[in-house]
């Protein structure tokens, strides 16, 4: 599997900044079963990522806006919107979901931050440690069952057919279709995207 960044930039403003697949992945060995139904991807199901994908939340509990959000470890867009969400944390609950698509350091990275007694916390210290150009989380102790959840949740990231992280999942507000977003967005984007009211952190 060939994978690459492909950091998409617009000309004044980040309105679509991603990392991603710089081509289509062939079926890896632990997905060769039922390869021909992978060639189309699955409708995105919310319903189904809420029960499967594994990760942290931050915000309230019991907003009734969810943002479920497919993030690499390795990704600086990823850590873009971490700091974009910051101000709407009281307006939703941004559930962060780390998969493996950039590179090895993804997959470990992303299950040390599971495996910290405070993830939301470990992914604020590891943001900073790679933007201080320091190399992010260092894995500790046994991550052996954060390693499988990094990996189911990069399964399910494939089955919907996403190509680039951060990917963003929620319902509207208004009509309740699901809707999706692949890249970072500025606060006062997400915000509009999500129907809430930025406020000051």
């Amino acid at each position: 599997m060939r994978i690459a960044l492909a950091c998409l930039f617009a000309a004044a403003a980040v309105t679509l900044a991603a990392c991603g697949k710089e081509e289509a992945p062939a079926p890896s060995s632990a997905a060769t079963a039922g390869s021909a139904a992978a060639q189309k991807p699955a409708a995105v199901d919310i319903d189904a990522i809420a029960s499967k994908a594994q990760g942290f939340s931050v915000g309230p509990a019991m907003s009734a806006r969810v943002v479920y959000v497919f993030f690499d470890a390795q990704c600086p867009h990823c850590a873009a919107l971490w700091e974009f969400a910051k101000p709407l944390k009281t307006q939703a609950r941004f559930v962060w979901l780390p998969i493996s698509l950039l590179n090895g350091n993804s997959t470990t990275q992303g299950a040390a931050i599971l495996a910290s007694p405070d993830p939301a916390a470990a992914m604020e210290g590891h943001e900073a440690s790679m933007r201080e150009k320091q190399g992010g989380i260092v894995a500790q102790g046994n991550i052996e069952p954060q390693l499988a959840t990094v990996k189911s949740n990069t399964e399910l990231f494939n089955k919907y057919g996403f190509n680039s992280v951060p990917a963003l999942v929620t319902k509207n507000a208004q009509s309740g279709a699901v809707v999706t977003h692949e890249g970072a967005m500025p606060t006062a984007e997400l915000a509009s995207w999500l129907g809430v009211q930025t406020t000051q952190q």
